[in-house]
């Protein structure tokens, strides 16, 4: 399996990766051989308001980086359903046209429930495609809009799509992300209400940049008709220029830091509520608090701290 995903196999990344998903133990001890092989790749977040067509931009997007001669590996998230669980991964079937090219691994996951716009297992699907050589990788979001701040913690550049005619698009976005946005993207420029849209995204960041050191990256804003291949070229052009931007200052080796610690962090406060709450409920009193919750003796801030008192 190792062996495999170093040399770059599709099959032995995709089962990987479902392994991870799955929490398959076989899945933790291959990770921990290759985590050393990774932090070469490009990870670009790519999240917005749903709708503008973000799906259709990486693909246009993978397209010109295999024109460079680049292999691209794409993490595409879904929304889960909170009934049955499952996800319609409708991302993965708008860039079908590239399931035939060796150079190009997609991988579509659910959310599961996860928050924060990615999927429990988007950070490790990351690494294996890191480790398999994949150059480029693209992780596009949920697209729910303004909570998907988790992207900006684990990408080195992160794109942010808006479109014309769905609303209040800088509105949408505006909770977190305009302010950690690398490139700002315009899709559906054709449409009418484009030019007010770009000026509003250009306002933004003009009010942004005031509040930013004057050796700070300055986001640019691009236009692009991603339905038609119009853009590609220009975007890709910037990522460029903001990967040497951040291998120039130090910050790409900075990014990968931040983002193990805040997976580290992450991981640790999941394992940890988890072993609390199971010692909490074990408890043979818990039947009993939770009764008095139930018939408003107690109110559940006060059963919560009782509980915790009583395995500290």
């Amino acid at each position: 399996m190792v062996a495999g995903v170093l040399a770059g196999q599709v099959a032995a990344g995709a089962r990987l990766i479902r392994w991870l998903e799955d929490d398959d133990p076989r899945g933790r001890v291959a990770l921990g051989q290759v985590y050393p092989h990774t932090g070469r790749a490009h990870l670009v977040g790519v999240t917005g308001p749903g709708g503008v067509g973000k799906s259709t931009l990486v693909d246009m997007l993978i397209t010109e980086q295999r024109r460079r001669g680049r292999r691209v590996g794409v993490v595409a998230v879904d929304p889960s359903s909170p009934f049955t669980g499952g996800a319609i991964l409708g991302d993965r079937v708008r860039m079908q046209r590239h399931a035939a090219d060796e150079g190009v691994f997609i991988r579509s996951m659910g959310t599961r429930g996860q928050l924060g716009g990615l999927a429990r297992a988007s950070y490790d699907a990351m690494l294996v495609l890191d480790a398999m050589g994949y150059e480029v990788i693209f992780v596009e979001t949920v697209g729910v809009g303004q909570d998907e701040i988790e992207i900006v913690a684990l990408a080195h550049s992160t794109i942010i799509v808006a479109a014309p005619g769905l609303g209040d698009e800088i509105q949408a976005i505006k909770a977190g992300l305009m302010e950690a946005g690398d490139l700002f993207v315009l899709n559906k420029a054709d449409r009418d209400g484009a030019l007010q849209t770009l000026r509003q995204l250009e306002m933004s960041l003009h009010l942004r940049e005031q509040s930013v050191a004057a050796d700070a990256w300055k986001p640019p804003v691009l236009q692009a008709v991603a339905a038609r291949g119009e853009g590609g070229a220009g975007i890709v052009d910037v990522l460029d220029r903001h990967a040497q931007f951040l291998r120039a200052s130090g910050a790409f080796a900075a990014q990968r830091a931040r983002r193990a610690h805040e997976v580290f962090v992450k991981l640790l406060r999941d394992a940890a509520a988890k072993k609390i709450l199971a010692s909490a409920l074990a408890r043979p009193d818990a039947a009993a608090v939770l009764a008095d919750v139930a018939a408003c003796r107690l109110d559940p801030h006060a059963a919560a701290d009782l509980l915790l008192e009583r395995i500290s």
